[in-house]
């Protein structure tokens, strides 16, 4: 069977556990403390992050695109990268935003000082590191609250791997109990429908050590 090596709070990897859900593709997840740069890991990815996913015949895939474009290639009767060509290229828009610049001016700083300082013995998180980041994500989620007012879906008429990716993301900003929801009303309604999936509800299983998602983590209708 298929061996995805993910991490539990990365977004990436998250991303991918919902797309290989909604492919109904079985995979075995393998927990990676990638921080750690183990010598066995490496030795699949050299740059150190996750997901990796290895296939059955030893092919090794790098990186949550990498994945859902070599799928989408695979399984062409249910794809996630659809649509004409300027559709696509939307699609691949929004998924770059949130894999470059929502990770770095959110994601990663928040994640670096709530989890991996800890992790590590790096010592006291920067509280202004985190209030730089919060800010951020105040920006960027006007942004995606904008985009869901004036479409059925993130980057237009369907699902895409942009929904997938930034669904993925925002569960780890949930967990951390980051996201007044109540601020968003249109990009709640529209987490609400993915967090509903099928596919979404083995990460509100996740349990991380240390750390405990709000109340409101594991509830539908929240």
């Amino acid at each position: 069977m298929r061996v995805l090596h993910h991490y539990m709070l990365s977004s990436a990897s998250r991303f991918v556990r919902i797309y290989l859900d909604e492919q109904k593709m079985e995979f075995l997840p393998k927990l990676e403390e990638y921080w750690k740069s183990e010598a066995a890991f490496l030795k699949l990815n050299v740059a150190g992050t996750v997901p990796v996913l290895v296939e059955d015949d030893g092919t090794v895939l790098c990186g949550a695109y990498v994945i859902a474009e070599y799928f989408d290639d695979i399984l062409q009767e249910k794809p996630l990268l659809q649509g004409r060509p300027a559709e696509r290229a939307e699609i691949r828009r929004l998924f770059d935003w949130l894999c470059r610049r929502f990770d770095r001016d959110v994601m990663q700083p928040l994640l670096n000082e709530r989890l991996i300082r800890r992790m590590t013995g790096g010592g006291v998180p920067s509280s202004v590191v985190i209030r730089t980041a919060l800010s951020n994500l105040g920006v960027h989620l006007a942004y995606f609250n904008h985009l869901v007012e004036h479409r059925q879906w993130l980057a237009g008429s369907k699902m895409s791997i942009a929904d997938l990716m930034a669904a993925a993301s925002l569960s780890v900003l949930d967990f951390m109990n980051d996201i007044n929801w109540d601020d968003w009303g249109e990009l709640k309604i529209w987490y609400a429908r993915i967090k509903s999936r099928p596919s979404f509800r083995p990460l509100l299983a996740d349990q991380v050590t240390g750390m405990s998602p709000p109340g409101h983590y594991t509830n539908l209708d929240f």
